[in-house]
């Protein structure tokens, strides 16, 4: 019995780890330059944990980690409204160590505004 409550623990604190591991909080973004640009979605995954958009910013392709799919939902923002080729604007914040990277703050589509955090 003893055994099974180690191999329980040693278990919660691996699945902890490895999803901790999958978050992109904040803290990682560099909140203290935003970015506020018009782009074109080149590609989008509306799945979870996070939506993703693929967008040039200045002649460089960005992966930018938008919110959950309940988020967006609840926001008014579906899948087929950032589906490639739609025209938006982003304000974003660049990560701090990863170079083509951003965490979206809001997207603009069709001049109407959703906030995402």
């Amino acid at each position: 019995m003893k055994g099974l409550k180690n191999y329980t623990m040693v278990l919660a604190i691996l699945l902890c780890g490895s999803f901790t591991m999958l978050h992109h909080g904040w803290a990682d973004y560099d909140q203290t330059k935003p970015q506020d640009f018009e782009t074109k979605i080149e590609e989008s995954i509306y799945e979870n944990p996070h939506v993703l958009a693929k967008v040039k910013y200045k002649k460089e392709m960005y992966t930018v980690f938008l919110a959950p799919t309940s988020r967006m939902t609840d926001r008014g923002l579906t899948g087929d409204m950032i589906k490639k080729g739609t025209s938006v604007r982003l304000v974003a914040y660049p990560h701090k160590t990863e170079k083509g990277e951003m965490r979206a703050e809001r997207i603009f589509v069709d001049g109407k505004k959703f906030e995402l955090r």
